[in-house]
């Protein structure tokens, strides 16, 4: 699996932007969002149980990424296809206000080193990724137990004061100085 300090690999797939007829379908690349943070999450597989709840909370959130010039991208295995009709029939997704990218080929899941060993689907992985596009921070869960998207804007706000944060740091809080 990908780590701290490596590259986000190079990719090029189809994302659902919209439900706008002629204008669902989006292809993005590692450089789209050049110069941005991204907060790149996948999801096992669409039509299921926990992911819309995770989907839903990022996009209840998004507001709060943009406004630390962070981009979501989530993303699953699925094709965009599928996720056009997902989004068209589950309604905590219709408004979904960032890209859902498909990987359908699992070249991106494949190069960051995270499908499930038995099933085969991405695994509940979150990437922070740098403006200079360079891997921040990694976490997998288990397929059974959903993120926490409190604690990703927890960890953006600490590697965007480039110094040293305590346990359980808070945006606002006194930190450890500068990072060497």
């Amino acid at each position: 699996m990908l780590t701290i300090g490596d590259k986000l690999p190079n990719f090029t797939l189809q994302s659902v932007v919209s439900l706008e007829k002629g204008k669902e379908f989006q292809e993005i690349n590692e450089s789209t969002y050049s110069g941005k943070w991204q907060v790149l999450f996948f999801w096992p597989m669409d039509f299921t149980f926990i992911c819309p709840t995770e989907i839903a909370e990022f996009g209840k959130r998004n507001q709060d990424f943009l406004d630390r010039d962070a981009q979501i991208l989530g993303a699953s295995t699925d094709t965009h296809y599928v996720h056009l009709a997902w989004r068209n029939n589950h309604a905590d997704l219709k408004d979904l206000p960032f890209p859902m990218v498909a990987d359908t080929k699992r070249e991106l899941s494949t190069a960051l080193g995270i499908l499930h060993k038995e099933a085969g689907v991405a695994l509940r992985a979150t990437f922070i990724v740098d403006p200079e596009g360079i891997i921040r921070f990694v976490n997998v869960n288990d397929l059974s137990v959903g993120r926490n998207v409190d604690e990703v804007l927890r960890v953006l706000d600490a590697l965007q004061t480039d110094e040293l944060c305590p346990c359980n740091w808070k945006e606002g809080e006194k930190t450890l100085g500068k990072a060497a």
